[in-house]
C-alpha cells in the first residue's frame, strides 16, 4: 500500500480529507493547502498546538483610524459575541468557506459600514460568491441583533460606529489568527474555541478571551 496523495511513501495515517491513508509527508505539505481538512481532524488539531502565527505588527492591521479599545469591547460584549458567533456559524454553514473568504466578507461589511456612517449607504458585495454569502449571513446577523436589542430596550443603543468598531477587530482578530494556507480555517476554528455550541447562550468573558495582544 502507498500513500494516496503521493503514491510512494508508505502511508502512517487515515486522512479524512481524502478518505484514504496518506504518508505524514504529504500531510503536513498538503493539510488546508490543498486539502480541505475537517476542524475535528486530530491530525490538524495536533498540527494547530505547534502553528507559528504569521507575525502581524499592530500598526499594519486595516482601518487604523477605527480605534478599538478594551473598554469599548467590554462595553459592546453582547454585540462582540452575536457578530463573532455569525461569523463561525456563517463560515462553518457556508460550504468551501475558508479564512481568506471571510477576511474578504468583513472587508465589504466594514467598507458598507463605513457609507453608514457618512450618511451615504452604499452595499459593499464581494465577487467572491462565497464569501458574498458569508456577507450576507453577518449583516443579517447584525440588523437582527439590533431588532432585538431596541424591541428589549424600547430604544436604538447599539451605533453604526460600534458596529463598525466589532468589525474592525473581527477582521483584526483574522489576521491575526490566520496561518497563511490557502484552504486554513485556523480564524474560524479558533472562533470555534471561543463559542461552544450553545446557543442563545452568552460565551463567558469573551471580551477578555478575544483580546488580540
Amino acid at each position: 500500500m502507498v500513500c494516496k496523495i503521493c503514491e510512494i511513501r508508505r502511508p502512517k495515517r487515515s486522512c479524512p480529507a481524502v478518505l484514504g491513508e496518506i504518508c505524514p509527508l504529504c500531510c503536513g505539505q498538503q493539510r488546508e493547502t490543498t486539502l480541505d481538512c475537517p476542524l475535528d481532524c486530530q491530525y490538524l488539531q495536533e498540527a494547530r498546538l505547534h502553528e507559528r502565527p504569521i507575525p502581524v505588527k499592530p500598526d499594519e492591521f486595516p482601518n487604523q483610524d477605527v480605534r478599538v479599545t478594551d473598554t469599548f469591547l467590554r462595553d459592546h460584549e453582547e454585540l462582540l459575541v452575536a457578530l463573532g458567533r455569525a461569523v463561525l456559524e456563517a463560515g462553518l454553514g457556508t460550504p468551501g468557506a475558508v479564512d481568506l473568504d471571510v477576511r474578504e466578507a468583513l472587508a465589504a461589511l466594514i467598507r458598507t459600514q463605513r457609507t453608514l456612517e457618512s450618511g451615504l449607504y452604499y452595499e459593499t458585495m464581494p465577487e467572491n460568491p462565497i464569501a458574498a454569502a458569508l456577507c450576507r449571513r453577518i449583516q443579517e446577523a447584525a440588523q437582527e441583533f439590533r431588532r432585538l436589542e431596541t424591541e428589549r430596550l424600547q430604544m436604538t443603543r447599539t451605533r453604526d460606529a460600534d458596529v463598525l468598531g466589532i468589525l474592525a477587530f473581527l477582521q483584526r482578530l483574522e489576521i491575526d489568527r490566520n496561518n497563511g494556507r490557502k484552504r486554513g480555517r485556523a480564524f474560524l476554528d479558533f472562533l470555534r474555541g471561543q463559542f461552544p455550541d450553545t446557543a442563545g447562550q452568552p460565551a463567558p468573558s469573551a471580551a477578555g478571551s478575544l483580546i488580540v495582544t
